[in-house]
């Protein structure tokens, strides 16, 4: 049996938990939207439309920040054609997916079922075949009060109260030739300056994210970042990080994903530190990670010119959870610069929460690392030390076999930690919590199975799904636990006064 151990000092603490980190997204793709949140003549749809299966679930992942409408999508749409009645509401090709989008949801509807499933608005403006002007008018059209063009018009559409939404996205992914109407470094950071002053006169109280590299395999990162941030520095809050992992057929390459994602991170970090420096500017740009997820896009098939089709459906097993949960704790413990995140996406394309047409709803493996650090992860991220083997895999010269992430909550006097092991048998683990007092430890969730492969259908809905563990020995403030093979592990502690 191997061992490891964890200690941590009260006084190492690297940033608060922002609540947005537990962001998810919802495009108009696949069946995200058209019998994903949105299914009129469901059993379970309420007066909108809404399936409120769906909306549970959402409420039970604890998501609390949706961004919206894309993606891809965005570059080629036109927000007005979503808005007044449904009726005269055009039809449209989206060139992005290949697919008929009726245009029956729109940014009224969205914003009704954020406030249903509890959840902010991260909306994103059409940079593409978009002007700086048509984000102005959506801006007006969503947080203005009343009195003019655009905001009477939202109130003639039934919204006398404004949306509210102080999230934008300006653009998506407008360093990637796949973009409609992609753009050089330069044009897309003159164009999302230009775009931001006009958005900041509107509403001066927005926070605004730009497009930053959609990969670190990007020909041009970071140059393009160091680019962009330099016509936007000033006018920005965030700026925008995506990035996917799947399986390649190493296993043990696939587990040290965290690596990447961390390395990514102090890439751009290190980046906007250089345009910090260089523009002489005393504001701290953050990071706003707001794709991630694993995707098997080798299996990408799109049939062409359908609605709402069933495409990007991936099937998570428990080692894609496993994954999703060491991608979960490198973002807490890079919460000194990332304050937003969002896993793409929430519903039926790549997703954690999946729908029959017409019927049944289930969790998907990668639900529950999800949904358990959203729960429990609120508080001071802390800096762990940890004592464990490392090894290297395809990929990565060296990865540590226990990855963790560590959060204390004065307030509720918690110590909750987060925790992949993707070692190959039990580890002993010792927890040294030196400076806490005594503690008794509440819970130890463990995420694990004896098949990887193994996934929740509509036949087996809780085949992969967390079970309780024996809280392990020791008192005060070390413990001693047993930590099995290929396991994601939430272990909850109690502060005593």
């Amino acid at each position: 049996m191997s061992k490891a151990k964890i200690i941590i000092d009260k006084d190492y603490q690297l940033a608060s938990v922002d609540k947005n980190i537990f962001g998810s997204f919802i495009e108009h793709l696949g069946r995200a939207v058209y019998s994903g949140i949105y299914e009129p003549g469901h059993p379970l749809a309420d007066e909108n439309g809404f399936r409120t299966d769906v909306l549970e679930l959402v409420k039970e992942l604890g998501v609390t920040i949706v961004r919206y409408p894309g993606g891809n999508f965005v570059s080629g749409y036109n927000w007005v054609d979503g808005i007044g009645p449904k009726g005269s509401r055009p039809r449209r090709l989206d060139l992005a997916w290949k697919s008929i989008e009726t245009n029956e949801f729109g940014i009224d509807e969205f914003a009704d079922w954020c406030k249903k499933a509890g959840a902010e608005i991260m909306a994103a403006v059409n940079l593409g075949t978009g002007t700086p002007q048509d984000a102005g008018n959506m801006l007006e059209y969503c947080n203005y009060p009343g009195g003019s063009y655009w905001s009477d018009l939202r109130i003639k559409n039934g919204h006398r109260e404004p949306h509210a939404i102080k999230t934008w996205c300006l653009g998506n992914e407008m360093d990637g030739p796949w973009q409609i109407c992609h753009l050089e470094a330069d044009d897309y950071g003159k164009k999302a300056r230009e775009t931001a002053k006009i958005m900041k006169w509107v509403d001066p109280e927005v926070k605004l994210v730009v497009s930053g590299s959609s990969g670190p395999g990007m020909p041009t990162f970071p140059e393009w970042d160091r680019t962009v941030l330099e016509y936007t520095y000033e006018q920005a809050d965030y700026i925008s990080l995506h990035r996917y992992y799947e399986n390649l057929g190493d296993n043990d390459d696939f587990l040290a994903s965290f690596v990447d994602m961390d390395r990514f991170i102090r890439s751009v970090t290190a980046t906007a530190d250089y345009v910090k420096a260089r523009t002489r500017s005393k504001k701290t740009m953050m990071l706003s990670f707001d794709e991630w997820n694993v995707w098997y896009m080798k299996k990408v098939q799109i049939p062409e010119w359908q609605q709402a089709p069933a495409i990007l459906e991936d099937r998570y097993s428990l080692l894609d959870a496993l994954v999703v949960g060491g991608l979960i704790i490198t973002l807490l413990n890079n919460a000194d610069r990332v304050r937003m995140a969002a896993l793409a996406q929430l519903v039926n394309v790549i997703a954690p929460i999946f729908t029959e047409r017409g019927g049944r709803v289930i969790r998907q493996t990668t639900f529950y690392p999800f949904a358990m650090a959203a729960k429990y992860a609120k508080g001071m991220v802390m800096h762990p030390l940890v004592h464990c083997a490392t090894e290297g895999t395809k990929s990565y010269e060296a990865a540590p076999f226990v990855h963790t992430a560590a959060i204390y909550n004065e307030e509720t006097l918690e110590l909750n930690l987060f925790m992949l092991h993707r070692g190959r048998d039990t580890t002993e683990l010792e927890l040294d919590f030196r400076s806490f007092g005594k503690l008794s430890m509440q819970e130890h969730s463990i995420l694990d199975g004896p098949d990887l492969d193994a996934i929740n259908d509509f036949e087996h809905p809780e085949r992969v799904k967390p079970r309780k563990a024996q809280t392990g020995t020791g008192e005060g403030s070390i413990f001693k636990i047993q930590i099995p093979a290929y396991s994601w592990n939430m272990l909850r502690f109690k502060i005593e006064k």
